[in-house]
């Protein structure tokens, strides 16, 4: 008499649970980069003056990038907007952050979802560059009292990388206020292929059980 025993999910089931796991994985965040720098550095906040050394703060953050209250990027670090940081510097989350001598460059990364024409809206203070693909928007880059500016992306409809960075200078408050659709993040290669492997390792797990199952009810 054949013993009854339920099979284990196909492969397929077994693919899509491992699929929707880890899609846990794909967050809509961006990483932060934090420099000191020179206060004719911060003066002109451009992709080419972000520093190639090791950021002194790394940190993660969600949109939108929002840090206005008491006005300092140290403010920010330390409020719930931004997560996973490590300062690389001791001591640079406690100082000044924007002394007259230390001033401060903020490069943030990610992948956003734009359309063509889309408006962003910046409040700031300093300067800012934001590209978006290869599309500079054309904010002011330099020093500024706390305004306002609004600019049109004009690059193609889709989801591409972009770069914000932010200079703080001049001794002054710091402010950014900027709203991005952040996209999800693409899951990294190593994360790609620990997924293939789980699955892989499942469908050959599965195969061993139903064989030896089937041994089993012949008996």
């Amino acid at each position: 008499m054949r013993t009854c025993v339920p099979r284990v999910r196909s492969g397929a089931a077994v693919l899509v649970a491992v699929l929707a796991a880890h899609s846990a994985f794909a967050v809509e965040v961006v990483s932060g980069k934090l420099w000191h720098v020179t206060d004719a550095v911060a003066r002109s906040a451009t992709p080419a003056n972000v520093p190639g050394t090791t950021p002194d703060v790394t940190f993660d953050v969600n949109s939108p990038l929002n840090f206005n209250s008491p006005g300092s990027v140290q403010s920010f670090l330390s409020s719930a907007s931004a997560f996973n940081i490590v300062e690389n510097t001791p001591g640079t989350l406690s100082s000044a952050i924007s002394n007259g001598t230390t001033s401060t460059l903020i490069s943030f990364a990610g992948l956003v979802s734009v359309t063509n024409g889309q408006k962003f809206t910046v409040t700031h203070d300093d300067g800012l560059t934001l590209v978006i693909g290869s599309t500079n928007l054309g904010f002011s880059t330099g020093p500024t009292a706390p305004i306002t500016s609004t600019a049109t992306y004009s690059g193609p409809t889709g989801t591409f990388p972009f770069q914000l960075v932010y200079g703080e200078c001049c001794a002054g408050s710091a402010v950014l206020q900027v709203s991005l659709p952040f996209a999800n993040a693409v899951p990294e290669p190593a994360s790609s292929a620990l997924l293939l492997l789980g699955v892989a390792t499942l469908a050959a797990r599965r195969r061993l059980f139903n064989q030896e199952l089937s041994r089993i009810t012949k008996v």
